[in-house]
């Protein structure tokens, strides 16, 4: 059975440890990617605790869930805790680099999904030179165990406060602080095309990572996928490859 955390304890350590980075670095400020998603959710609540100029960009990019669901609930968030949030609407970009890589290439369905989380990040790194921020990192310990997040992508950023949790931790945590239950009850999904969510593009659950990652018997089957996850993402969690590191 896994313990659960003192979230309270968690909550102002987390703060602190916001405030140091941010201390230490100079900025004067914070932007993340608010997805509308559980993972967002919480580091804009860490954030804004720990820093008032933080800033959430909502950043749409082709599929439909982007320009509905998630865009809502992503600004009913920000409402409620206070974060200021901009909208940045990545489609057009998108469609522009996709016909300008087709000039010279065929793209598989891999480098298409990819697009969206690296024009993101791009926009999110743009704004934060330009306002002296920090860019702050919204992935979990159970998406980086299995590699589900874009290299370059999602994957960038410049500190990243939640990265040690799992996704029951993040849903456990966002419990403690009262969040909107809609934000803890949604599909969990990186949106990079309509009908997508992470645990059917997976083949697994996020509770069966967790229990996996935890050393819970999940059978051989489940057990097998996570592994081989794993495995096939090892190069998303090591660092870049140099001349001198071979």
């Amino acid at each position: 059975m896994i313990k659960m955390r003192n979230y309270k304890d968690e909550f102002d350590n987390r703060v602190t440890f916001i405030k140091k980075v941010l201390t230490n670095s100079g900025a004067k400020g914070i932007v993340y990617g608010n997805s509308g998603g559980k993972d967002s959710a919480l580091v804009g609540i860490l954030c804004k605790a720990a820093c008032k100029n933080t800033i959430g960009i909502i950043m749409p990019c082709s599929s439909k869930r982007n320009y509905e669901e998630d865009m809502q609930d992503g600004l009913a968030l920000a409402k409620q805790y206070d974060i200021e949030t901009r909208i940045v609407d990545l489609t057009p970009v998108r469609e522009l680099e996709i016909k300008s890589i087709k000039n010279i290439t065929s793209l598989n369905s891999n480098a298409f999904a990819n697009i969206a989380p690296r024009l993101r990040m791009a926009t999110l790194y743009a704004i934060a030179a330009s306002e002296n921020r920090l860019v702050a990192g919204t992935g979990n310990r159970s998406e980086a165990y299995v590699g589900y997040f874009t290299k370059w992508g999602d994957g960038a950023h410049d500190f990243n406060p939640i990265s040690d949790l799992t996704v029951t931790e993040i849903y456990e945590f966002l419990h403690y602080l009262n969040a909107p239950q809609w934000i803890m009850q949604k599909a969990p999904s990186a949106a990079l095309f309509d009908g997508q969510t992470d645990e059917t593009e997976m083949g697994i659950t996020y509770a069966e990572i967790d229990s996996y990652i935890n050393g819970g018997n999940i059978g051989p089957e489940k057990s097998e996928i996570i592994r081989k996850l794993h495995e096939t993402s090892t190069h998303k969690r090591c660092p870049i490859i140099t001349f001198d590191s071979l």
